[in-house]
Formats: C-alpha cells, sequence, structure tokens
C-alpha cells in the first residue's frame, strides 16, 4: 500500500512538473527537468503535503489497523501453537509414564506368575516325593506283612510234616495240641538269633 501511496505521489509530481515544462515551452524558452523554478517547487511541495496529509487520514490508518490486526492474528497463532505443542509435551510424557506403568506391571505379573509356577513345581514334587515315600512305606508294610504271612503258613507246614513224620516213626497220631505246642516252640527256636541254627 506504501508502495502504491508512492507512486501515485510520484506521478502527481511528474504531471506537475511536465505541466511546468509545457507552459514554460509555451513561452518559448526550453525547459529543462532540472532547471530550478520556485512556482514549481512550491505547488509540487503544497500536494505532497496535500496528499500526505489526505493518505494519512484516511489510507494509513486502515493499512495500520490490518497490520496490526495481521500481528494480533500471528501473535494468537503463535500462542495457540506454542499452547499446543505444550499439551502435545505434556501428552507424550503422560503416555511414555502410562508405558513405563504398563511395563513394570507386566515385568511384575511375569515375575509373579514365575514365582507361582515354581512354587507350584515345587509344591507338587514334594507331593509326589510324599506319595510315593508312602507308596514305598506302604509297599513294605504289605511286603512284610507278606513275609509274615509266608512264615506262618511255612510253619504250619512245617509243623504239620514234622508232626505228620514223627507220627510215622512213632507209630501213632500225634495230632493233639500239646504236640503241636511242642513242635512249633521247636521250630521258633530254630528261627530265633539266639537259636543254635
Amino acid at each position: 500500500m506504501r508502495r502504491t501511496l508512492f507512486t501515485l505521489s510520484l506521478s502527481l509530481s511528474s504531471a506537475t512538473s511536465l505541466l511546468a515544462q509545457e507552459e514554460h515551452a509555451a513561452e518559448g524558452g526550453s525547459a529543462s527537468l532540472f532547471d530550478p523554478r520556485a512556482g514549481l517547487m512550491f505547488w509540487t511541495l503544497i500536494i505532497f503535503v496535500f496528499l500526505l496529509v489526505v493518505l494519512s487520514k484516511y489510507a494509513y490508518k486502515p493499512m495500520l489497523a490490518a497490520v496490526e490486526a495481521r500481528e494480533a492474528s500471528l501473535e494468537k497463532a503463535l500462542g495457540d501453537a506454542k499452547r499446543d505443542r505444550d499439551e502435545a509435551a505434556r501428552l507424550l510424557a503422560e503416555q511414555q509414564k502410562a508405558l513405563t506403568e504398563a511395563r513394570a506391571e507386566m515385568q511384575k505379573a511375569l515375575n509373579d506368575g514365575r514365582a507361582a509356577a515354581e512354587s507350584l513345581r515345587t509344591e507338587m514334587l514334594e507331593k509326589v516325593k510324599a506319595e510315593g515315600a508312602d507308596m514305598l512305606d506302604r509297599t513294605r508294610r504289605e511286603m512284610e506283612a507278606e513275609k509274615v504271612k509266608a512264615v506262618a503258613d511255612l510253619r504250619r507246614e512245617a509243623v504239620d510234616l514234622a508232626i505228620s513224620g514223627a507220627s510215622k516213626v512213632i507209630g501213632r497220631n500225634l495230632d493233639s495240641a500239646t504236640d503241636r505246642e511242642l513242635v512249633e516252640s521247636y521250630l521258633a527256636g530254630l528261627t530265633s538269633p539266639t537259636g543254635t541254627r
């Protein structure tokens, strides 16, 4: 806008000087743009001051208002951009904090899961060992009971065989309870650790 005003004032002053040259040529003299003429200078200065006053009153104020409005909108846009940037930085920091917390919780859950799995594994191993020991103990007791039963069966048969053999040797029936007790005590003495055999 200033350029337009400057061009307009320059055009007006040029037109004034051309008019003056034509007037001087009409009087019969040779006209030059560089010849100083007091009247021409005076009117050029008056026109320049008039244009300056008119332009400053009607053109400069709207132009300055437009420039100030543009400057205010630019400052507002810069402030909004700074506020948006600060908000984005805050949101990014919050997201990074949430991500760090989520990672920590995930690591804690993994560690808890590993600890629970190890505890369960240890517990199951102990349970299996206890069940194995119980089963082994039960098997030993059953074997011992079977052994005692087998020994008792063998004694009974041995007593029966001894009584049968002795009755054949003696020639009479030795099936009474006293004879049986006598043979059983003899066999018990044979199998006891303090016996002769």
